[in-house]
């Protein structure tokens, strides 16, 4: 069983979101996130269920129609289908593990990957 920590999947990226696989098989996969100030993950609706557990820093997780503010120790979970999407305060940097089960498929990313290339957290 892998085992790791925050602190040593820390990787920030200038440009958009830095998402560290720290595990994946079909049924599931666990990720290290981080976020600088204002980066997203775009609002997407896959068919697979999330859990974010909010490491440091604040922002916002969307689920369905309610955004939950986040701080650290925050956890929120967002079942399958509904719509999804993180978002770091503008002053502040944001780290969090997020759980997905079973992982996205490609196609299902895609709203993502024209979200950060569009700017746009809301599609």
């Amino acid at each position: 069983m892998p085992a790791t920590d925050v602190d040593s999947e820390r990787v920030y990226d200038d440009d958009q979101f830095s998402a560290q696989g720290v595990f994946k098989t079909e049924r599931s996969k666990a990720v290290c996130a981080y976020f600088e100030p204002g980066q997203f993950i775009p609002v997407h609706a896959p068919d697979s269920d999330v859990t974010v557990v909010v490491q440091s820093g604040t922002g916002i997780v969307r689920d369905g129609d309610t955004d939950h503010a986040v701080v650290p120790g925050s956890v929120v979970s967002v079942p399958a289908g509904r719509d999804r999407g993180i978002k770091a305060d503008d002053d502040e940097r944001l780290e969090a593990v997020m759980v997905v089960a079973p992982p996205p498929s490609d196609a299902e990313h895609e709203p993502v990957r024209r979200g950060i290339r569009e700017g746009e957290f809301e599609p």
